[in-house]
């Protein structure tokens, strides 16, 4: 008993245990798809021209097409904000700072 307080147990396996079995690619998916979705809010400013706000948009979220970008734009620049982007918390993160690099005014909330 004085072993297993000291933090060595005897009973412990003194040879390595065996590693689960890896995942599919279904099981990877099916994991990403429960784990919760954040969203980046691009808003409207004042400083940034259009043609800038929709380069820096292309430049900073690789998935986005242009004419996603103009929309996205001309949203923020019409109802002062636009969502530009829904995913996982840490690529949520890395955009809105590239964003933020960029001049813009961004931030991240949960979708």
């Amino acid at each position: 008993m004085a072993d297993i307080l000291r933090g060595h147990d005897p009973n412990a396996p003194t040879r390595p245990v065996a590693a689960a079995a890896p995942r599919t690619e279904a099981d990877v998916r099916e994991f990403l798809r429960l784990l919760p979705r954040y969203r980046v809010v691009l808003y409207n400013d004042s400083h940034n021209t259009m043609d800038h706000v929709v380069a820096s948009l292309l430049r900073c979220v690789p998935s986005l097409i242009a004419t996603v970008a103009e929309r996205i734009m001309m949203e923020a620049h019409t109802t002062g904000r636009a969502n530009v982007i829904s995913c996982l918390k840490e690529q949520a993160e890395y955009y809105c700072e590239r964003l933020q690099t960029c001049g813009l005014t961004a931030t991240v909330e949960p979708a």
